[in-house]
C-alpha cells in the first residue's frame, strides 16, 4: 500500500513521520519542503503523483478542504481511498460524498492528537473513525492496523463526533485562547488547579488561529457551547456583585 499526503504543515509532517515507518509515503506541498520531506523518510511528489496512490490523505485547513477536493477529484484512481483528518466531521463527509467520484472510497477520521501530544509516541492516543463509503473488509483492516500501533479507536457518526468535540476540544481551545489573552503564565506561588489552567494554555498555544477559527466556523454545535459558557460566567460574575 502506498500513501499520498497533501500538505506538509505541522500535522502533515507528524502523519508522514509515523506512516513512513512502515509504508511508502509520497508528499505534495505547495511550497518547496523537499529537504524536510526526505528527512522524514518520505518522497516529495507532485499533486498528480500523490493522487495516484492507494490512499490519499489531504492534510489541509478545513477552510481549504473543498477547494482541494475539487482539484483532486479527477486525478484519483478508481477504488482509491480518501481519508480526511479534519477536526470536524459532518462538513468534510458531506463534501467528500458530494464531490468525489462514486468509485472513490471515503473514510472520515479525526486523530485526537497533534504534533505536541504525539511527538514521541502514538501509544494511547485516540483516533475517531466514521464510516462514510468504504467496504467492511478494508475498514476492519485499517481499524486493526491502528490498534496495533497502540491507538485507541473510537467509532461514531459525524453528527455525534461534532456534538462531543464542540464540548471537549473546542471549549478547551476557547478557554485556552482566553487564558493567553489575559497573559496567564507560570507563577512561583501557584496551586494544582492553576497548574492545570496553564496546562490547558500549553495544549492550544502552538495551534494556528486559522485552525481555531475553522473548528468553530465549520462545527455547527460550537456557537451554542460558547454562548452557554459565556452566559454561565456572566451569571457567576453577577452573583459576586450582589
Amino acid at each position: 500500500m502506498e500513501i499520498g499526503i497533501i500538505g506538509f504543515g505541522r500535522f502533515g509532517k507528524l502523519l508522514t513521520k509515523y506512516l513512513a515507518q512502515d509504508l511508502k509515503v509520497y508528499v505534495f506541498n505547495r511550497s518547496d519542503k523537499t529537504k524536510e520531506i526526505k528527512e522524514n523518510n518520505a518522497i516529495p511528489a507532485s499533486l498528480e503523483e500523490v493522487c495516484k496512490k492507494d490512499v490519499v490523505i489531504p492534510c489541509v485547513p478545513i477552510s481549504q478542504f473543498e477547494g482541494v477536493l475539487n482539484k483532486i477529484k479527477n486525478l484519483l484512481l478508481e477504488n482509491s481511498l480518501v481519508v480526511d483528518v479534519c477536526s470536524v466531521k459532518e462538513y468534510p463527509v458531506e463534501l467528500m460524498k458530494k464531490i468525489l467520484p462514486e468509485k472513490v472510497q471515503i473514510l472520515a477520521t479525526h486523530p485526537v492528537f497533534g504534533p505536541d501530544s504525539a511527538a514521541e509516541s502514538l501509544k494511547g492516543a485516540k483516533i475517531v473513525l466514521c464510516k462514510a463509503r468504504i467496504p467492511d473488509d478494508l475498514y476492519e483492516k485499517i481499524k486493526s492496523i491502528l490498534k496495533e500501533k497502540g491507538l485507541v479507536v473510537i467509532e461514531t457518526t459525524p453528527e455525534e463526533h461534532d456534538k462531543e468535540i464542540a464540548k471537549s476540544l473546542l471549549l478547551t481551545h476557547f478557554i485556552g485562547r482566553g487564558l493567553i489573552d489575559i497573559g496567564v503564565a507560570n507563577l512561583e506561588i501557584d496551586t494544582e488547579g492553576y497548574k492545570r489552567l496553564v496546562y490547558v494554555l500549553d495544549t492550544v498555544k502552538n495551534d494556528t488561529n486559522q485552525l481555531f477559527e475553522d473548528m468553530n466556523k465549520y462545527n455547527k454545535y460550537s456557537k451554542k457551547i460558547r454562548e452557554d459558557f459565556i452566559k454561565s460566567l456572566n451569571k457567576i460574575d453577577e452573583g459576586l456583585k450582589k
